[in-house]
Protein backbone atom coordinates (compact mmCIF):
# COMPACT_ATOMS: atom_id res chain seq x y z
CA UNK A 1 0.00 0.00 0.00
CA UNK A 2 1.19 3.46 -0.85
CA UNK A 3 1.78 5.59 2.15
CA UNK A 4 1.76 8.75 -0.01
CA UNK A 5 -2.15 8.94 0.49
CA UNK A 6 -2.24 8.42 4.09
CA UNK A 7 0.09 11.60 4.86
CA UNK A 8 -1.46 13.78 2.21
CA UNK A 9 -4.97 13.02 4.02
CA UNK A 10 -3.31 13.58 7.77
CA UNK A 11 -1.82 17.13 6.89
CA UNK A 12 -5.40 17.81 5.74
CA UNK A 13 -6.66 16.47 8.77
CA UNK A 14 -4.10 17.30 11.52
CA UNK A 15 -6.70 18.63 14.09
CA UNK A 16 -8.23 14.77 14.15
CA UNK A 17 -4.76 13.24 14.00
CA UNK A 18 -3.50 15.75 16.39
CA UNK A 19 -6.33 14.39 18.91
CA UNK A 20 -6.00 10.58 18.36
CA UNK A 21 -2.16 11.24 19.14
CA UNK A 22 -2.34 13.43 22.53
CA UNK A 23 -5.86 10.74 23.81
CA UNK A 24 -3.50 7.86 22.96
CA UNK A 25 -0.14 9.34 24.80
CA UNK A 26 -2.17 10.43 27.47
CA UNK A 27 -3.98 7.09 27.71
CA UNK A 28 -1.05 4.83 27.33
CA UNK A 29 0.76 6.65 30.11
CA UNK A 30 -1.77 6.17 32.67
CA UNK A 31 -2.24 2.55 32.07
CA UNK A 32 1.61 1.89 32.11
CA UNK A 33 1.56 3.54 35.28
CA UNK A 34 -1.69 1.60 36.27
CA UNK A 35 -0.70 -1.73 35.34
CA UNK A 36 2.65 -1.39 37.62
CA UNK A 37 0.42 -0.19 40.34
CA UNK A 38 -1.32 -3.19 40.47
CA UNK A 39 0.86 -5.52 39.93
CA UNK A 40 3.12 -3.99 42.37
CA UNK A 41 0.04 -4.34 45.15
CA UNK A 42 -0.92 -7.62 43.74
CA UNK A 43 2.63 -9.10 44.59
CA UNK A 44 2.91 -7.12 48.15
CA UNK A 45 -0.21 -9.05 48.87
CA UNK A 46 1.12 -12.41 47.84
CA UNK A 47 4.91 -12.12 50.16
CA UNK A 48 4.77 -15.18 52.48
CA UNK A 49 4.89 -14.43 56.09
CA UNK A 50 6.87 -17.57 57.07
CA UNK A 51 3.78 -18.79 59.41
CA UNK A 52 1.91 -21.86 58.58
CA UNK A 53 -1.07 -19.42 58.13
CA UNK A 54 -3.72 -22.17 57.29
CA UNK A 55 -3.56 -23.37 60.83
CA UNK A 56 -2.69 -19.98 63.22
CA UNK A 57 -5.44 -18.06 64.66
CA UNK A 58 -4.63 -15.03 66.90
CA UNK A 59 -7.15 -13.78 70.22
CA UNK A 60 -6.92 -10.06 71.44
CA UNK A 61 -7.17 -10.81 75.21
CA UNK A 62 -8.48 -7.35 77.63
CA UNK A 63 -8.64 -8.33 80.94
CA UNK A 64 -11.85 -5.95 83.07
CA UNK A 65 -9.75 -3.44 85.54
CA UNK A 66 -6.57 -3.97 86.06
CA UNK A 67 -5.57 -7.46 87.78
CA UNK A 68 -2.60 -8.27 89.98
CA UNK A 69 -2.09 -11.32 89.19
CA UNK A 70 -1.95 -10.88 85.24
CA UNK A 71 1.44 -12.95 85.11
CA UNK A 72 -0.79 -16.01 86.79
CA UNK A 73 -3.87 -15.40 84.54
CA UNK A 74 -1.55 -15.24 81.30
CA UNK A 75 0.38 -18.66 82.10
CA UNK A 76 -3.53 -20.52 83.31
CA UNK A 77 -4.51 -19.21 79.96
CA UNK A 78 -1.69 -20.33 78.39
CA UNK A 79 -1.67 -23.58 79.66
CA UNK A 80 -5.84 -24.55 78.55
CA UNK A 81 -4.76 -23.40 75.03
CA UNK A 82 -2.49 -25.77 75.07
CA UNK A 83 -3.93 -28.56 76.35
CA UNK A 84 -6.89 -28.57 74.41
CA UNK A 85 -7.59 -31.44 71.81
CA UNK A 86 -7.29 -29.29 68.63
CA UNK A 87 -4.53 -26.83 69.69
CA UNK A 88 -0.70 -27.66 68.34
CA UNK A 89 0.73 -24.90 70.63
CA UNK A 90 -0.07 -21.12 71.61
CA UNK A 91 1.86 -18.47 73.17
CA UNK A 92 1.43 -14.29 74.59
CA UNK A 93 3.27 -11.44 72.17
CA UNK A 94 2.80 -8.26 71.86
CA UNK A 95 2.21 -8.78 68.12
CA UNK A 96 1.94 -11.03 65.37
CA UNK A 97 2.97 -10.65 61.41
CA UNK A 98 0.45 -8.79 59.02
CA UNK A 99 -1.23 -7.05 62.69
CA UNK A 100 -0.13 -3.79 60.81
CA UNK A 101 0.67 -2.68 64.52
CA UNK A 102 3.83 -3.78 66.69
CA UNK A 103 7.13 -2.54 68.19
CA UNK A 104 9.83 -1.92 66.40
CA UNK A 105 13.79 -0.85 67.32
CA UNK A 106 17.10 0.32 65.71
CA UNK A 107 20.05 -2.34 65.35
CA UNK A 108 23.72 -2.64 64.84
CA UNK A 109 26.55 -3.70 65.74
CA UNK A 110 27.55 -1.00 68.18
CA UNK A 111 25.59 0.47 71.04
CA UNK A 112 26.27 3.88 69.58
CA UNK A 113 22.77 5.56 68.16
CA UNK A 114 24.78 6.97 65.37
CA UNK A 115 25.44 3.26 64.23
CA UNK A 116 22.37 1.77 63.80
CA UNK A 117 22.13 -0.29 60.55
CA UNK A 118 18.23 -0.71 60.07
CA UNK A 119 15.12 -1.46 62.02
CA UNK A 120 14.16 -4.77 63.39
CA UNK A 121 10.27 -5.32 64.20
CA UNK A 122 9.99 -7.18 68.05
CA UNK A 123 7.75 -10.04 68.60
CA UNK A 124 7.84 -11.14 72.61
CA UNK A 125 7.89 -15.25 72.66
CA UNK A 126 8.40 -17.81 74.85
CA UNK A 127 9.91 -21.45 73.95
CA UNK A 128 6.70 -22.17 72.16
CA UNK A 129 6.67 -19.80 69.19
CA UNK A 130 8.12 -21.33 66.75
CA UNK A 131 6.11 -24.50 66.92
CA UNK A 132 3.00 -21.77 67.39
CA UNK A 133 4.09 -20.20 64.08
CA UNK A 134 5.64 -23.13 62.18
CA UNK A 135 8.86 -21.28 61.63
CA UNK A 136 11.82 -22.88 60.00
CA UNK A 137 14.84 -22.66 62.20
CA UNK A 138 17.71 -22.44 60.02
CA UNK A 139 20.32 -22.50 62.29
CA UNK A 140 21.43 -21.94 65.97
CA UNK A 141 18.65 -23.68 68.54
CA UNK A 142 15.50 -22.06 70.50
CA UNK A 143 14.52 -20.78 73.71
CA UNK A 144 14.75 -22.30 76.86
CA UNK A 145 11.73 -22.07 79.34
CA UNK A 146 14.69 -21.36 81.65
CA UNK A 147 14.98 -17.84 79.52
CA UNK A 148 12.01 -16.47 79.46
CA UNK A 149 11.47 -13.06 80.96
CA UNK A 150 7.99 -11.51 81.85
CA UNK A 151 7.61 -7.81 80.75
CA UNK A 152 5.05 -4.99 79.92
CA UNK A 153 4.72 -2.16 78.02
CA UNK A 154 6.93 0.28 80.73
CA UNK A 155 9.43 -2.33 82.49
CA UNK A 156 11.64 -5.69 81.18
CA UNK A 157 15.16 -6.63 81.92
CA UNK A 158 17.40 -6.30 78.82
CA UNK A 159 17.17 -8.66 76.86
CA UNK A 160 20.35 -10.80 76.57
CA UNK A 161 19.84 -13.75 73.42
CA UNK A 162 17.59 -13.15 70.24
CA UNK A 163 16.37 -15.42 67.55
CA UNK A 164 16.85 -13.22 64.18
CA UNK A 165 15.09 -13.90 60.57
CA UNK A 166 18.04 -14.97 57.72
CA UNK A 167 17.14 -11.70 56.01
CA UNK A 168 18.04 -9.75 59.25
CA UNK A 169 21.07 -11.67 59.80
CA UNK A 170 22.05 -11.40 56.27
CA UNK A 171 21.93 -7.66 56.87
CA UNK A 172 23.53 -7.64 59.72
CA UNK A 173 26.91 -9.96 58.65
CA UNK A 174 26.64 -9.91 55.18
CA UNK A 175 29.68 -12.77 56.08
CA UNK A 176 26.74 -15.19 56.65
CA UNK A 177 28.41 -15.35 60.21
CA UNK A 178 25.07 -14.02 62.55
CA UNK A 179 24.91 -16.91 65.20
CA UNK A 180 27.02 -16.55 68.11
CA UNK A 181 27.75 -12.88 67.47
CA UNK A 182 26.58 -9.64 69.27
CA UNK A 183 24.19 -7.29 68.67
CA UNK A 184 22.73 -4.19 70.29
CA UNK A 185 18.97 -2.70 70.52
CA UNK A 186 18.80 0.73 70.50
CA UNK A 187 16.29 0.02 73.47
CA UNK A 188 19.47 -0.87 75.94
CA UNK A 189 22.95 -0.64 76.32
CA UNK A 190 24.12 -4.20 76.91
CA UNK A 191 24.71 -6.40 73.50
CA UNK A 192 22.37 -9.46 72.68
CA UNK A 193 23.84 -12.52 71.40
CA UNK A 194 21.81 -14.41 68.31
CA UNK A 195 21.19 -17.74 69.14
CA UNK A 196 19.31 -18.69 66.17
CA UNK A 197 18.04 -18.14 63.15
CA UNK A 198 14.57 -18.83 61.52
CA UNK A 199 13.79 -18.69 57.27
CA UNK A 200 11.39 -16.26 57.16
CA UNK A 201 9.58 -14.46 59.57
CA UNK A 202 7.13 -10.87 58.69
CA UNK A 203 6.82 -7.49 59.97
CA UNK A 204 3.64 -6.61 61.10
CA UNK A 205 3.95 -4.15 58.49
CA UNK A 206 2.79 -4.63 55.08
CA UNK A 207 3.30 -0.60 53.81
CA UNK A 208 4.77 -0.46 49.66
CA UNK A 209 7.87 1.73 51.27
CA UNK A 210 8.72 -1.08 53.50
CA UNK A 211 12.12 -1.83 52.48
CA UNK A 212 12.63 -4.12 55.77
CA UNK A 213 9.75 -6.54 55.53
CA UNK A 214 11.46 -9.28 57.15
CA UNK A 215 13.77 -8.04 59.29
CA UNK A 216 12.39 -9.86 62.61
CA UNK A 217 13.79 -10.73 65.98
CA UNK A 218 11.99 -12.73 68.42
CA UNK A 219 12.82 -12.08 71.91
CA UNK A 220 12.41 -14.18 75.08
CA UNK A 221 9.58 -12.03 76.60
CA UNK A 222 5.99 -13.08 78.33
CA UNK A 223 4.51 -10.71 77.54
CA UNK A 224 2.34 -9.66 80.86
CA UNK A 225 0.04 -6.87 80.03
CA UNK A 226 -4.34 -5.92 80.24
CA UNK A 227 -4.25 -6.45 76.51
CA UNK A 228 -2.15 -9.05 74.60
CA UNK A 229 -2.28 -11.08 71.75
CA UNK A 230 -2.81 -15.25 72.13
CA UNK A 231 -1.81 -16.70 69.19
CA UNK A 232 -2.89 -20.07 68.72
CA UNK A 233 -1.81 -22.88 66.36
CA UNK A 234 -4.43 -25.68 65.49
CA UNK A 235 -4.23 -29.10 64.03
CA UNK A 236 -4.44 -29.47 60.22
CA UNK A 237 -8.07 -29.03 59.72
CA UNK A 238 -9.27 -28.02 62.68
CA UNK A 239 -8.79 -24.40 62.75
CA UNK A 240 -12.57 -23.68 63.05
CA UNK A 241 -13.12 -26.48 66.08
CA UNK A 242 -9.93 -24.54 67.58
CA UNK A 243 -11.09 -21.04 67.22
CA UNK A 244 -14.36 -22.33 69.24
CA UNK A 245 -12.90 -24.38 72.12
CA UNK A 246 -10.57 -21.83 72.41
CA UNK A 247 -13.11 -18.69 73.35
CA UNK A 248 -15.08 -21.39 75.11
CA UNK A 249 -12.02 -22.52 77.11
CA UNK A 250 -10.73 -19.13 78.06
CA UNK A 251 -14.27 -17.45 79.02
CA UNK A 252 -14.81 -20.77 81.07
CA UNK A 253 -11.24 -19.83 83.50
CA UNK A 254 -12.29 -16.09 83.99
CA UNK A 255 -15.17 -13.75 82.63
CA UNK A 256 -13.45 -10.89 83.25
CA UNK A 257 -12.40 -10.48 79.87
CA UNK A 258 -13.24 -9.14 76.50
CA UNK A 259 -11.79 -11.44 73.53
CA UNK A 260 -11.82 -9.29 70.69
CA UNK A 261 -10.35 -9.74 66.96
CA UNK A 262 -10.35 -13.34 67.06
CA UNK A 263 -9.02 -14.27 63.61
CA UNK A 264 -7.56 -16.45 61.40
CA UNK A 265 -4.14 -15.86 59.93
CA UNK A 266 -5.71 -16.00 56.54
CA UNK A 267 -8.44 -13.32 57.59
CA UNK A 268 -5.41 -11.18 58.69
CA UNK A 269 -3.53 -11.53 55.64
CA UNK A 270 -7.22 -10.05 54.05
CA UNK A 271 -7.50 -7.33 56.11
CA UNK A 272 -3.80 -6.13 55.93
CA UNK A 273 -3.86 -6.17 52.19
CA UNK A 274 -7.55 -4.59 51.53
CA UNK A 275 -6.49 -0.91 50.87
CA UNK A 276 -4.00 -2.69 48.07
CA UNK A 277 -6.66 -4.60 46.94
CA UNK A 278 -9.14 -1.54 46.49
CA UNK A 279 -6.32 0.44 45.20
CA UNK A 280 -5.79 -2.49 41.96
CA UNK A 281 -9.64 -2.25 41.89
CA UNK A 282 -9.78 1.48 41.54
CA UNK A 283 -6.91 1.93 38.95
CA UNK A 284 -8.36 -1.14 37.08
CA UNK A 285 -11.47 0.30 37.02
CA UNK A 286 -9.67 3.77 35.62
CA UNK A 287 -7.84 2.08 33.34
CA UNK A 288 -10.56 0.19 31.80
CA UNK A 289 -12.57 3.33 31.29
CA UNK A 290 -10.05 5.61 29.98
CA UNK A 291 -9.87 2.57 27.31
CA UNK A 292 -13.44 2.59 26.87
CA UNK A 293 -13.27 6.54 25.76
CA UNK A 294 -10.23 6.12 24.08
CA UNK A 295 -11.95 3.62 21.77
CA UNK A 296 -15.03 6.29 21.01
CA UNK A 297 -12.86 8.76 20.44
CA UNK A 298 -11.15 6.65 17.82
CA UNK A 299 -14.42 5.88 16.60
CA UNK A 300 -16.00 9.44 16.28
CA UNK A 301 -12.79 10.85 14.54
CA UNK A 302 -12.26 7.95 12.32
CA UNK A 303 -16.36 8.03 11.40
CA UNK A 304 -15.99 11.84 10.61
CA UNK A 305 -12.97 11.19 8.41
CA UNK A 306 -15.07 8.66 6.49
CA UNK A 307 -18.13 10.87 5.98
CA UNK A 308 -15.63 13.84 4.48
CA UNK A 309 -13.81 11.10 2.27
CA UNK A 310 -16.61 9.90 0.51
CA UNK A 311 -16.18 11.64 -2.96
CA UNK A 312 -12.10 9.87 -2.15
CA UNK A 313 -13.21 6.79 -1.34
CA UNK A 314 -15.86 6.67 -4.26
CA UNK A 315 -13.08 7.21 -6.96
CA UNK A 316 -10.93 5.21 -5.63
CA UNK A 317 -13.48 2.45 -5.41
CA UNK A 318 -14.24 3.55 -9.27
CA UNK A 319 -10.80 3.01 -10.26
CA UNK A 320 -10.35 -0.57 -8.86
CA UNK A 321 -9.81 -0.46 -5.34
CA UNK A 322 -10.92 -3.64 -3.22
CA UNK A 323 -12.88 -3.62 -0.33
CA UNK A 324 -10.23 -4.88 1.62
CA UNK A 325 -7.82 -2.43 0.62
CA UNK A 326 -10.05 0.35 1.80
CA UNK A 327 -10.33 -1.42 4.96
CA UNK A 328 -5.98 -2.03 5.00
CA UNK A 329 -6.21 2.34 4.36
CA UNK A 330 -7.83 2.90 7.52
CA UNK A 331 -6.40 0.64 9.65
CA UNK A 332 -2.79 1.85 8.05
CA UNK A 333 -3.48 5.17 9.01
CA UNK A 334 -4.38 4.78 12.31
CA UNK A 335 -2.09 2.22 13.18
CA UNK A 336 0.50 5.60 12.43
CA UNK A 337 -1.43 7.97 14.26
CA UNK A 338 -1.78 5.47 17.38
CA UNK A 339 1.78 4.26 16.58
CA UNK A 340 3.18 8.24 17.33
CA UNK A 341 0.41 8.37 19.99
CA UNK A 342 2.30 5.43 21.59
CA UNK A 343 5.81 6.61 21.05
CA UNK A 344 5.00 9.70 23.22
CA UNK A 345 2.94 7.73 25.59
CA UNK A 346 6.04 5.80 26.64
CA UNK A 347 7.90 9.03 27.37
CA UNK A 348 5.02 10.06 29.25
CA UNK A 349 4.91 7.34 31.28
CA UNK A 350 8.02 7.04 31.93
CA UNK A 351 8.12 10.72 33.26
CA UNK A 352 4.80 9.67 35.13
CA UNK A 353 6.63 6.95 36.90
CA UNK A 354 9.74 9.93 37.88
CA UNK A 355 7.24 11.81 39.70
CA UNK A 356 5.51 8.89 41.58
CA UNK A 357 8.53 7.47 42.74
CA UNK A 358 9.86 10.92 44.18
CA UNK A 359 5.97 11.37 45.70
CA UNK A 360 5.16 7.96 46.61
CA UNK A 361 8.14 5.28 47.25
CA UNK A 362 6.94 3.62 44.20
CA UNK A 363 9.40 1.55 42.22
CA UNK A 364 11.23 1.97 38.41
CA UNK A 365 8.69 0.99 35.64
CA UNK A 366 9.38 -2.01 34.23
CA UNK A 367 10.00 -1.05 30.58
CA UNK A 368 7.81 -4.39 29.76
CA UNK A 369 5.14 -2.76 31.27
CA UNK A 370 5.47 -0.03 28.90
CA UNK A 371 5.60 -2.61 26.09
CA UNK A 372 2.55 -4.70 27.10
CA UNK A 373 0.35 -1.31 27.29
CA UNK A 374 1.46 0.03 24.44
CA UNK A 375 0.45 -3.38 22.42
CA UNK A 376 -2.74 -3.01 24.53
CA UNK A 377 -3.26 0.25 22.90
CA UNK A 378 -2.63 -0.26 19.66
CA UNK A 379 -4.90 -3.23 19.35
CA UNK A 380 -7.41 -1.59 21.10
CA UNK A 381 -6.80 1.55 18.48
CA UNK A 382 -7.08 -1.39 15.65
CA UNK A 383 -10.73 -2.49 16.75
CA UNK A 384 -11.71 0.85 17.06
CA UNK A 385 -11.47 1.65 13.72
CA UNK A 386 -12.63 -1.23 12.43
CA UNK A 387 -16.38 -0.30 12.49
CA UNK A 388 -15.94 2.98 10.50
CA UNK A 389 -12.94 0.95 8.34
CA UNK A 390 -16.22 -1.15 7.68
CA UNK A 391 -18.50 1.55 6.72
CA UNK A 392 -15.66 3.40 4.48
CA UNK A 393 -15.18 0.12 2.68
CA UNK A 394 -18.93 -0.77 1.57
CA UNK A 395 -19.24 2.32 0.33
CA UNK A 396 -20.59 2.32 -3.52
CA UNK A 397 -18.73 4.52 -5.73
CA UNK A 398 -21.74 5.82 -7.59
CA UNK A 399 -23.45 6.58 -4.56
CA UNK A 400 -20.34 8.05 -2.91
CA UNK A 401 -20.08 10.31 -6.24
CA UNK A 402 -23.69 11.00 -6.65
CA UNK A 403 -24.15 12.23 -2.86
CA UNK A 404 -21.06 14.70 -2.84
Amino acid sequence: MELRPIFSAMRRNKVGALVIVIQTAITLAILCNSLFIIQQRLRLSERPSGVVEQDVFTMGNQWVGTPADLTARAQADLAALRALPEVVDAFVSNSYPLSTGGWGEGVGLESSEAHWLTNSALYFTDEHGIATLGLKLVAGRNFEAAEIQDRNDLESKPVNIVIVTQALAEKLFPNGDALGKSIYYSSQKEPTTIVGIVERLQEPWVGLGNTRVEYSTLQPYRFIENYSHYVVRAKPGQLEAAMKSAQKQLLAISRARVNDRTRTMSETRVRAYQDDRALAVILGSVSFVLLIVTAFGIVGVTSFWVSQRRRQIGIRRAMGATRSAILRYFQTENLMIAGAGALLGVLLALALNFLLMGKFEMGRLNVGFAAVAAVIVLVLGQIAVLWPALRAASISPVAAIRNT
